[in-house]
């Protein structure tokens, strides 16, 4: 089968995980910036969030895009991601309500490893069904920014036991290193349309 409904379905999941975090936002009672204020760890943690799934977005699209079917192990691989993903705000709200103490700090970096093994899991059934020297294959590799990511996560969910801010830092850090995109997909991508 093609990548459509896939591709469709997970947009769609992912829209309604945007949509739910930011429903997760309280308006403030007030009309100054002082108001703003009990809510800018909701807003923080939002934003956070809001990077961490648009770069799943991204990087789901550009893999998706480099392969032309699936079967049922992608499938359920890409319902194993999208669980962990639909997580994430339930995480960030609990953590942004109580403002990046321990435990909230814990689960949310929970959710971020868990995501991030998903999404490795997902890629390896994409590899495993088109071949090592498919597109994906060679664009992905042994994948060495996927697997930093996760060491990342543990590090930051053992640094939260002693200090969040920590955490917090390695999350933002692992977010940067993402946001520039991925560009293997799209080289090898060229590689194949030249």
């Amino acid at each position: 089968m093609g990548t459509e409904r896939l591709q469709a379905f997970s947009d769609g999941v992912l829209a309604i995980i945007i949509t739910v975090m930011l429903l997760e936002m309280k308006i403030p009672h007030g009309d100054d910036l002082s108001s703003l204020r009990p809510i800018l760890p909701v807003f923080l943690s939002y934003i956070l969030s809001f990077i961490y799934i648009g770069i799943y977005w991204s990087n789901h699209h550009h893999m998706l895009y480099s392969v032309k079917h699936v079967n049922g192990a992608v499938l359920w691989a890409n319902t194993h991601l999208l669980f962990w993903l639909s997580l994430v705000p339930f995480a960030s709200g609990w953590m942004g309500e109580n403002h990046f103490t321990k435990w909230p700090v814990i689960l949310y970096g929970i959710t971020l490893c868990m995501s991030g093994v998903a999404y490795y899991i997902l890629a390896q059934a994409l590899i495993k069904l088109h071949g090592k020297n498919s597109t994906i294959g060679i664009a992905i590799g042994r994948d060495k920014k996927g697997v930093t990511s996760v060491v990342m996560y543990l590090i930051a969910i053992a640094a939260a036991f002693f200090n969040s801010s920590i955490s917090l830092i390695l999350y933002t850090c692992v977010a940067c290193m993402w946001l520039i995109p991925d560009k293997r997909i799209e080289k090898n991508l060229k590689k194949d349309n030249v």
